[in-house]
């Protein structure tokens, strides 16, 4: 590690791109800082602690959300966009071909679309949250104007957010997008500390200690999980062209154990927060039997009992499925391995081999959508059994923290093998 440390340090060009993205983060943090105008921020601490849904994609935003900053909704309008255009691929062909055919440039257009998308979902999203906090009786009686000039501020910060992320995904280390969310996790550890120093319970130390030995084994889980892959023999026939002989050699197909790594959660949290967004805007409602059902409906998604738990672990595991589908199709890399003179020793090639594909896809997938699972309703389960609130370092953001890092250390590596192969 000291060795690496110090490789890091004396190559020039892999320090700066260190100190780019270290800076980038700052900034970052800084935006998250700044209020939104015209909001008091004082009223929004309460409801935000008394709020676990809410308190839980606060930890995504590095508590920009519970601030009512330029930067509330992070790059959650980014992301949906994101997710929506690789959905259309799905629908569009001609999409599809912009994105796998057309090289470089296509990708380019595809993201560009994808910008595009983040404005529109930026300002529907400001302008729910906006009017959700209006309903809970949070935010006071807002003019015309300042809901612009407040919708306004929010679609700003997100798309100078975004425009961060891309900084640093050309011009640093690992993936912007990917780095911003764990900045806004990590950045909320120091005053978890502080808070429970502050609140230390000597009766409670059993308490403490199960939860540190937890949270070092959910770690060694989440690492194995991510690293995890099912490889699948392929071999390539001999082919000769000329004079020189091609092919003849076996390799694998690695299968990811996760492959859809933090997306299906995001998926289902974001169905978790809908019915009681809707609720909550007929919870004043003067029809009796509309009200009381808003209020249950309310209750039940934003105190995460037992209800809320078993429904976002059912979700969490059908999007992962469903998400797989759609990145990872066996006949398409069926086909493309016959291209290239590829089999799967014992498996005839075309629709044999994509079955066998897909067979051993859906075995090793319910391991990692079981997994995912657990991971998302981790929390309530240990706040159940111990009365220790995990929102801050709870399952989901262990799993992006963790598998941030691993991506971040495999690009150092690689940089660092480009520059100096000897000396690692």
């Amino acid at each position: 590690m000291l060795k690496k440390l110090g490789l890091i340090v004396r190559v020039k060009e892999l320090r700066n791109k260190i100190l780019f993205v270290l800076l980038m983060l700052m900034i970052f943090r800084a935006i998250a800082a700044i209020p939104v105008p015209g909001v008091d921020v004082t009223k929004l601490k309460s409801f935000f602690e008394s709020n676990q849904l809410f308190g839980l994609i606060s930890v995504f935003t590095g508590g920009a959300f519970d601030n009512f900053s330029l930067a509330m909704i992070g790059l959650s309008p980014y992301i949906t966009a994101t997710i929506i255009m690789q959905l259309l691929t799905m629908i569009f062909p001609k999409l599809e071909a912009l994105y796998k055919e057309e090289g470089e440039a296509g990708r380019q257009k595809f993201n560009q679309y994808s910008r595009l998308l983040t404005v529109p979902l930026a300002i529907l999203q400001s302008f729910g949250m906006i009017k959700l906090l209006q309903s809970s009786q949070v935010i006071g009686y807002l003019t015309v104007f300042q809901l612009l000039v407040a919708i306004s501020a929010i679609c700003g910060g997100t798309i100078f957010i975004m425009w961060l992320g891309e900084l640093i995904s050309e011009k640093g280390i690992g993936n912007g997008v990917s780095l911003l969310i764990f900045a806004g996790i990590v950045s909320r550890l120091p005053a978890t500390f502080n808070q429970t120093i502050a609140t230390w319970n000597p009766a409670k130390v059993p308490s403490y200690i199960g939860f540190a030995l937890l949270a070092v084994l959910v770690v060694a889980a989440v690492v194995l999980i991510t690293e995890g892959r099912r490889n699948i023999p392929v071999s390539y026939a001999k082919r000769i062209r000329g004079s020189k002989m091609y092919g003849g050699v076996s390799t694998y197909l690695p299968l990811n154990v996760n492959p859809a790594g933090v997306i299906p959660i995001i998926f289902a949290l974001s169905i978790m927060l809908f019915p009681g967004m809707v609720a909550s805007f007929f919870i004043s409602s003067s029809v009796g039997w509309l009200a009381s059902l808003s209020s249950k409906i309310t209750q039940v998604f934003n105190n995460q009992g037992f209800i809320y738990a078993t429904i976002y672990f059912i979700l969490v595991l059908l999007f992962t499925y469903f998400y797989t589908a759609v990145t990872f199709d066996p006949k398409n890399v069926s086909e493309n391995l016959q291209k290239m003179g590829g089999f799967v020793p014992g498996i005839r090639p075309g629709r044999p081999t994509a079955d066998f594909l897909k067979l051993i896809l859906n075995r090793v997938l319910l391991v990692g959508a079981v997994f995912l699972g657990l991971i998302a309703v981790l929390p309530t389960i240990i706040q159940q059994f111990s009365g220790v609130s995990t929102l801050t370092i709870g399952g989901t953001a262990i799993l992006i923290v963790v598998a941030v890092v691993l991506e971040t250390i495999r690009q150092i590596d690689a940089q660092l093998v480009m520059r100096d192969y000897e000396g690692l």
